[in-house]
């Protein structure tokens, strides 16, 4: 399993959002610091869920990075879009 589907599989399984993409956009970043060939290395994530209610930016932030574990070592950079 790619690590494109491991984030998308902890998210859903952590959160049960509503909306949840889960983008590779490691080839944009070709030539910049902590491209891979191959990509997998740049993600941008879009989720909704419920679960974020109340919380602030940073702890919803916290809650992701909490979700993916072992994953977000493994790639070079994250971009949240979070909220209910």
């Amino acid at each position: 399993m790619g690590i494109t589907e491991e984030i998308k599989n902890r998210l859903a399984a952590a959160f049960a959002p509503s909306e949840l993409d889960v983008v590779d956009d490691s080839e944009r970043h070709r030539g910049h610091a902590g491209y891979v060939e191959g990509g997998e290395s740049h993600f941008n994530v879009r989720i909704r869920s419920a679960a974020f209610e109340g919380k602030s930016r940073l702890e919803r932030h916290r809650a992701v990075h909490a979700a993916l574990g072992d994953i977000v070592p493994r790639i070079h950079a994250l971009a949240l879009d979070i909220d209910t």
